[in-house]
This record gives C-alpha cells, structure tokens and sequence, in this order.
C-alpha cells in the first residue's frame, strides 16, 4: 500500500475516532486526539482478525467507530463545490451514501497495514474561543515521518473532523477537483453512477 494511502486512512480512524470517544467535553483538541488515538492504534495493532486483513471487520470497525463522528455532510458538500446547492435532496443523499461507502472501503484497506507505528502530536495554535481548529500531528515509523493534519470543528456533543491533509494535500480539495470534473462532463447523476460503480468494483475485489 502506498505511503499516502496509508497516512490518509490512519489520519481519518484514528482522529476521528478520538473526537466520538472523549470523555471530557472540554478537553483540549489535541489532547483528546493523543489519548484515544493512542488507544485506537494499540486495539487495531492487537486486533488478529483486522492484522489478517479481517475486510468485514476492519469495515465494522470504521463504519460503527468511525464515521459517525465525521462531520460527513460537510465533508460531502464540501468535496462536491459549488454543484451541491444545484443538487436534489434525492441526489445529496445519494452522494452522501455513495461517498461513505468509498471512504470506508478506502479506510479499511489501510487499517490492516498497521504495523509498529506511532504518532506525534505538535503543539495546537487555536484560542480557546475558536470553534474551528488544526491539530497537526505526524505518522512514524520505517522511513521518512508522514505529516497528518486535521480540520475539526466544535458542533452539537463535541469536535468533528471535516478535512485531512495527508503530506500537504487536504482530502476534501483533491476529491472536489475530480467531482468537478465528472460533473462538468457528465452532470451530478452522471457523478453519483461513477461512484455507485467503483464502489461495486471494490466490493467485488474485497469479497
């Protein structure tokens, strides 16, 4: 797998993660991220069936762990631009739905290719009042460190993730010049096929 695929798994279930299980509502961004993020890495390390690469239990993981504290329509609405105001309640659902189920599968590859790594976490530039932050933090292990960061927001029961950058490059910006594309070519149902499609390749590879 490569690098890039795996630091964007890890920085999505592992930081997402961290927000949905905190204890403490008040507690710092970062701080919380550490603690259960930590703990996440180590259960996943620990894990035999996901080590053996288990892809309906690596999906539970981050389906049920996972995803509900994304802030997913953001993230969907963000990746689709200015086309999603044009869009149906019909065709916004769709997209939503066939935009998770991609990520998921995308995630769960990566999770069973943890091995022996560790993060570290740099110091958070935010006010206290602020309700959108950066918590920057890097995947290490074998080779060179890999830079993860990661875009929250302060909501109704506590901080939820909305955009990752993997080594300079935000998810949410890569993924609207591609739908971009796919609409301007073939329209926002033309978009939804496309994903319904490589989705059921995927699901097809993984069985």
């Amino acid at each position: 797998m490569l690098r890039r695929e795996f630091a964007q798994i890890m920085t999505a279930a592992l930081g997402a993660s961290a927000w949905g299980l905190a204890l403490a509502s008040d507690e710092a961004p970062d701080a919380m991220v550490k603690r259960i993020s930590t703990q996440v890495l180590e259960a996943v390390k620990a894990d035999p069936a996901i080590q053996a690469g288990d892809v309906g239990r690596i999906t539970a993981l981050v389906d049920t762990m996972i995803m509900p504290h994304v802030n997913f329509g953001r993230m969907t609405s963000s990746a689709v631009g200015r086309f999603w105001r044009q869009a149906t309640p019909e065709q916004q659902k769709r997209l939503q739905d066939e935009f998770k189920i991609l990520l998921v599968r995308t995630y769960s590859g990566a999770l069973g290719e943890v091995k022996d790594q560790s993060l570290s976490f740099k110091p958070l530039r935010a006010r206290p009042e602020d309700t959108e932050v950066v918590v920057r933090s890097e995947v290490r292990g074998r080779g060179e460190p890999i830079q993860l960061d990661y875009r929250l927001e302060k909501a109704t029961g506590g901080w939820k993730i909305y955009d990752l950058n993997v080594l300079g490059i935000w998810l949410v910006e890569t993924y609207r010049s591609q739908f971009a594309q796919e609409i301007n070519t073939k329209g926002l149902d033309g978009l939804i096929a496309s994903l319904a499609q490589r989705n059921k390749s995927n699901a097809g590879k993984t069985s």
